[in-house]
């Protein structure tokens, strides 16, 4: 590592649980970003600000006004614009050592699954059941550790799916595809700015710590938020032997 990377990453550096080498960890890794709205803006500045190397961020939207409430990677004067494109303006200038490749476009099922496949991580920060339920059977296909999480109105879920684990369940053991069409969107009922910086910040630590190997993550857990009671509860989650995607 070079004299500014040491000075850039040192309050990492510091930690015994990452040091030099947890950060040369972080600078060589590829993680995979599904969605740059509420949830992929937190996620992606935090893993871009502590060195992941490799950043590829997904989505086909633009960025309008109403985005601007929560979806912090993106200004005023951007509105318009590839949110891909106004991400990687940001995260660049947080960070420029990152290498960043943009997709501004919903990526179909092989090319997706090609990009699954050359990550470490995949975080999906996506707002619809489809994308979420698409996302999860290349995973688990794959074999690639998957960081999902959701918000709606005061509500947040997180959560780690670890299909290289024989006994990990997936998405799909906690929501089937028949409610692909139930979710509710933000667009219709809501949501608190702070929170899905509340769910993305947890997307980003659950994600460094799958890249770090380090601490104890989400796998078979559902972290859920109540933001009017600020009241965490932790679900447990069974593999479901029945599942149709990972079960036997």
């Amino acid at each position: 590592m070079e004299d500014k990377q040491l000075l850039r990453y040192s309050r990492h550096i510091l930690l015994p649980q990452i040091g030099i080498e947890g950060q040369r960890r972080l600078l060589r890794a590829r993680v995979l970003i599904i969605g740059m709205g509420g949830l992929g803006s937190p996620i992606s500045m935090y893993l871009a600000a502590s060195g992941v190397g490799h950043l590829v961020l997904v989505d086909g939207d633009r960025v309008d006004l109403t985005n601007l409430q929560r979806q912090i990677v993106h200004t005023t004067a951007r509105v318009g614009e590839e949110k891909v494109i106004s991400a990687a303006k940001t995260l660049a200038a947080l960070n420029p050592e990152v290498e960043l490749v943009t997709f501004n476009r919903r990526l179909a099922e092989p090319e997706l699954r090609a990009q699954i496949e050359l990550a470490d991580v995949v975080v999906d920060a996506s707002d619809n059941f489809p994308t979420r339920h698409l996302v999860n059977r290349l995973c688990v296909a794959t074999r690639t550790p998957l960081v999902s999480g959701a918000v709606v109105r005061f509500e947040g879920q997180v959560s780690v799916f670890r299909p290289d684990l024989d006994d990990s369940p997936c998405y799909a053991c906690l929501y089937h595809d028949t409610e692909a069409e139930e979710g509710e969107l933000c667009s219709q009922f809501g949501v608190l700015a702070p929170a899905v910086g509340m769910i993305g910040a947890v997307q980003a630590t659950e994600t460094l710590k799958l890249l770090l190997r380090v601490g104890t993550p989400l796998t078979g857990r559902v972290l859920a938020l109540d933001a009017l009671s600020m009241e965490w509860r932790e679900l447990r989650l069974k593999k479901d032997p029945a599942c149709p995607v990972c079960g036997k």
